[in-house]
């Protein structure tokens, strides 16, 4: 017998974690449904929404490289998501079955951070696309002071400071740190599969936080490079299960049970 689910999607998309964490909740809640993941590229973007869009079991989909941008002309933005994030990671039916897109990327990155006051920090961001959209977004609700964007299309970079009226600066990717407080990696390098991202982070202050949101592997070379500084980190699960508890909740209309968030780290580090 079929049954309800949901999805995340991507090019590529094996290595993604979001089938585990996704189906370690529905079997703790005893849900008879499931989640996949299913690999599209570029140019079946379309085609796969058309054909998810007749299937009455589809709950919906997460959205991750290189679609949360082209995503965007397919659904309808009740949120406008759009004229603020500018980038959409979750893809689900309203109560009139419609196609919907918003983005649960801003809380899972500000989830981790909420214990700790970064108004007036000053921050380095590494990458322009689409999940920096969502971390620029949450920076600007955080208040901080400045923000240097380390990105390889400079005039992208600067679009993007301007879209979320943030002070700071553009530097090039292999341009030097500055002494800032926070550092988030919102590119692709370092993901299996990438080239590493290679950062001198001797300019950084003793209190300063590394935050990378790659998650595969776990242990990024830039958060044990921060480790073996002494520095705080936060790694790529504590944004990866903070967005998939809030699209987990849109996608099968329940809390997902994050008292048993250990268990699924110890599962998802295994």
């Amino acid at each position: 017998m079929s049954k309800p689910y949901a999805e995340v999607i991507g090019d590529p998309i094996a290595h993604s974690k979001s089938p585990l964490i996704h189906n370690f909740w529905l079997k703790q809640l005893g849900s008879d449904a499931e989640y996949r993941a299913c690999h599209v590229t570029p140019e079946r973007l379309a085609d796969y929404i058309a054909e998810r869009r007749a299937d009455p079991l589809w709950r919906g989909c997460n959205v991750t490289i290189p679609h949360k941008i082209a995503v965007m002309e397919h659904v309808a933005d009740p949120g406008d998501v759009r004229g603020s994030i500018g980038a959409m990671n979750t893809i689900a039916r309203d109560e009139q079955g419609a196609l919907f897109g918003t983005n649960t990327d801003a809380g899972g990155f500000y989830a981790p951070l909420g214990q700790s006051d970064f108004t007036g920090a000053d921050v380095a961001v590494i990458g322009a696309g689409g999940a920096a959209r969502a971390v620029l977004f949450a920076l600007a609700r955080m208040e901080v002071a400045s923000v240097t964007i380390h990105a390889r299309n400079p005039l992208k970079a600067m679009g993007l400071l301007a879209s979320f009226a943030l002070k700071g600066q553009v530097r090039g990717m292999d341009d030097p740190l500055g002494e800032v407080d926070l550092l988030v990696n919102t590119s692709p390098l370092g993901m299996k599969g990438f080239d590493p991202l290679v950062l001198d982070l001797d300019p950084l202050p003793e209190s300063a936080l590394v935050y990378d949101i790659v998650y595969n592997p776990l242990e990024t070379g830039l958060l044990k490079a921060a480790r073996a500084r002494g520095l705080e980190t936060v790694d790529g699960l504590e944004m990866l299960i903070g967005q998939a508890a809030l699209a987990f909740e849109i996608f099968f209309g329940a809390a997902p049970p994050r008292d048993r968030d250990d268990e699924l780290r110890a599962m998802l580090t295994a």
